[in-house]
């Protein structure tokens, strides 16, 4: 059986909206809406779907970039959610982040060495000619010379400074890193050279990931199972080579549909969506995706709420109510 390393568990993160002249709050921003997945350890669990449907929110809130509203993120068997400062600042050391902007996420005053050696200063690690060597190696294993070291964000490339990020993420340690749209900004080409990078790191540490793309061909080449958003949900979970040969939730299906083939003598039936997606401020009652569904169940998926459900007890998860076991136990109106 595969070891869990993190574990999040109804996890919900609501931004209030307030308006008026003493800024009362009027509703909220269902930016990630009741959200449950494991991730194993040695594994990469890829992220995927639409603009805006809360996957970086996930992954801050896992790290509490970002205080979640409600539910429980349990690395290790330790609860994040509760923990203090100075618990937070330990675990901080094994869960990392790479941002997708290389740029604005690093320090434009300071130069690559200067930014490392102060991590490991600040969490205790190396200083003075240790803290030198650790700098060199880590730089040497993203594939970057030692003498990057004394060069300044601007002085670099977009593909060198997503090599730092991933440097500065490996400086202390980390046994798990939430990669957020890693490759997006970069060229093709460099692209592959990232991913290849992340892959070999995994191999070699025994990292694992959260990868967080909405790339559905890079996340198909890296990733050991994939896990698809809608509107800050996740309505399907699967096996990565499962989930792109049998889809079985309508959106997925969708996503997957507008993924281009490299070979121009063969076509791939596209599904065109209706309609815009709901606001997250403003749900729709029952299953979030009926208003453009093209599989709609007339009279229950307007009004009945899904569940996300293992279909005939196996590792494929999805909330539809095409299948039986997304069906609530207790079939009520959605509010």
């Amino acid at each position: 059986m595969p070891e869990i390393l993190l574990e999040v568990r109804n996890l919900k993160k609501y931004f209030p909206i307030k308006r008026g002249l003493f800024s009362k709050t009027v509703g909220y921003v269902k930016a990630v809406d009741d959200v449950s997945f494991t991730i194993n350890r040695g594994e990469t669990l890829g992220l995927v779907g639409e603009s805006g449907c809360g996957k970086t929110t996930i992954g801050r809130t896992i790290l509490r970039l970002i205080e979640p509203t409600e539910g429980e993120v349990i690395f290790e068997g330790k609860d994040i959610t509760k923990m203090d400062s100075k618990e937070l600042k330990k675990i901080r050391k094994d869960m990392q982040i790479i941002f997708q902007d290389p740029y604005s996420s690093l320090n434009p005053r300071m130069t690559v060495g200067g930014m490392l050696k102060e991590i490991l200063k600040y969490h205790e690690i190396a200083e003075g000619e240790e803290a030198e060597k650790r700098v060199n190696d880590l730089l040497d294993k993203v594939g970057l010379s030692k003498l990057h070291a004394r060069r300044y964000p601007h002085e670099f490339s977009g593909g060198q400074r997503q090599r730092i990020g991933i440097a500065r993420a490996l400086s202390v340690e980390p046994k798990f890193i939430v990669c957020d749209e890693p490759v997006s900004a970069l060229d093709v080409s460099i692209q592959s050279q990232i991913i290849n990078l992340l892959q070999d790191l995994q191999k070699d540490l025994g990292l694992t990931y959260l990868f967080i793309s909405h790339d559905l061909s890079v996340v198909e080449h890296i990733s050991d199972r994939v896990a698809v958003m809608y509107l800050g949900q996740i309505v399907e979970i699967a096996d990565c080579d499962e989930l792109y040969s049998d889809t079985k939730h309508p959106y997925s299906e969708a996503l997957l549909s507008a993924v281009p083939i490299p070979d121009p003598r063969k076509k791939r039936s596209r599904i065109i969506l209706t309609g815009d997606v709901p606001s997250p401020a403003n749900v729709p009652t029952g299953c979030y995706f009926h208003p453009r569904c093209p599989k709609i169940k007339k009279g229950e998926c307007e009004n009945i709420r899904p569940q996300l459900a293992s279909l005939n007890n196996s590792t494929h998860y999805v909330k539809c109510l095409l299948y039986p076991e997304s069906y609530p136990h207790s079939e009520t109106k959605a509010a």
